[in-house]
This record gives C-alpha cells, sequence and structure tokens, in this order.
C-alpha cells in the first residue's frame, strides 16, 4: 500500500485538518503524514481511511479518528530521538503501534485479543516496522516483564489509571490514558511516575478497557 505521502495532495489535507484541529506537535504530524491508515482497515474502508472518522475492525473494536491519535500522541510527549521505550495498551490493528514506532525507539504494544494482536503483527511486518513487540495479554496489568517504560500510552477508557501500570514507569515517565468521570464523560488524563496529573478535553469517548483475556477472540 502507498503511504500517505505518495499522494501529496491527499497528505496535505490530511495534515492541514488536523493542524486546524488544534494538532501542532510536528513529529506527530510527521508520523500520521507517512503511516497510511489503509494498512489497517479492510479494503472496503480504504476510502474512508484518510476522512477524521472511525472504522470499524475485528472483535467489535474500532479505530479511533486520527485527531482523537493525534491527542494521544501529543499528550504522551515522546522526547524526540527515537530512543524512549513505550508500552502501548490496546493495539488494534496496529496504526497507533505503528505512529508510535516513528516517534520512539521501542514499542510494546498488547491487547485482549488474540486476533487483533495477529492482524496487528501481520499489518506492520508487511510495512517492515521491526520496533514493535507485541503480545496477547491483559493490558490493565502492564507489561512489567520489559518495564520500566518511559512512556504508556492506553487507548481504551479507565475509570482509574491502575497503580499497577504507573509503577511500571521510569522515573519522570508518563502514562497517558482516556478515563471516565463519574458522569461517563471522558477526559484526556496524563499521570508522571511523580504523581502530577493533567487532563484535557477529548475529541470523542473511547471504548471501555477491558480486564482479563479475552477466550473465544
Amino acid at each position: 500500500m502507498e503511504a500517505v505521502s505518495a499522494d501529496p495532495f491527499r497528505a496535505a489535507r490530511f495534515i492541514l485538518q488536523l493542524r486546524q484541529q488544534g494538532i501542532r506537535d510536528d513529529a506527530v504530524l510527521s508520523a500520521m503524514e507517512t503511516v497510511d491508515r489503509r494498512d489497517f482497515v479492510d479494503k472496503s474502508l480504504h476510502k474512508l481511511a484518510a476522512e477524521d472518522a472511525v472504522l470499524p475492525l475485528g472483535c467489535g473494536q474500532v479505530l479511533p479518528k486520527p485527531l482523537t491519535i493525534a491527542q494521544l500522541l501529543t499528550a504522551l510527549e515522546v522526547t524526540p530521538g527515537g530512543k524512549e521505550n513505550v508500552l502501548l495498551v490496546g493495539v488494534g490493528s496496529g496504526y497507533t503501534a505503528a505512529l508510535l514506532a516513528k516517534l520512539a525507539g521501542k514499542v510494546w504494544a498488547v491487547d485482549r485479543y488474540r486476533t487483533l494482536v495477529e492482524a496487528a503483527r501481520s499489518n506492520l511486518d508487511a510495512l517492515g516496522i521491526r520496533n514493535v513487540s507485541l503480545r496477547q495479554a491483559d493490558g490493565l496489568a502492564g507489561w512489567r516483564e520489559h518495564a520500566p517504560y518511559d512512556r504508556i500510552l492506553a487507548t481504551g477508557a479507565v475509570t482509574k489509571i491502575p497503580d499497577d501500570v504507573v509503577t511500571q514507569l521510569t522515573a519522570g515517565g508518563k502514562v497517558v490514558a482516556p478515563v471516565a468521570g463519574a458522569d461517563g464523560r471522558q477526559t484526556l488524563r496524563a499521570v508522571t511516575k511523580e504523581g502530577a496529573r493533567t487532563h484535557s478535553p477529548l475529541a470523542e469517548p473511547f471504548l471501555p478497557l477491558v480486564e482479563g483475556l479475552a477466550e473465544a477472540l
């Protein structure tokens, strides 16, 4: 599949839309310009891949809008240079993992659905992305074997960022996740290893992260 940048007009429109919606991080925009969403969805959805639209995946999951993913990556503040160790909770079809692979040194990614992990691995392998390791696991427990992480990103909503995940951060590290309040509304929450917290609005809500492994899928 051709990269977004292979079509300069399509790429320019895609990035312009993100800039108009408030995304200013050049590293994030560059990654999103070079990783094509069409490589991570069914062929029947290719025409929608460059739009700011939620796209269906297997296992009842979805690929969030580009704007929402850009908000997560911007809040994560991966240091330019590609040396940081990042844990991704919620693999989906591998799109966010591919973006992180452009930003970080190494990406460790987990998902409760074996089917999604296998699909993501196939998608990433097809693109020659080698700095992402995946496994089926309970994302709410992190991936302690490869801790500590400089950054941890969750692509599903939680009611509270688990302490067990925060303990897997390096000193000065940060976890970013959509957090649902008592009223069900979600905000983008960032928590550092030292306990500093920030929050900001989200463009759209995320599906919840579910504890444990999926048995059938």
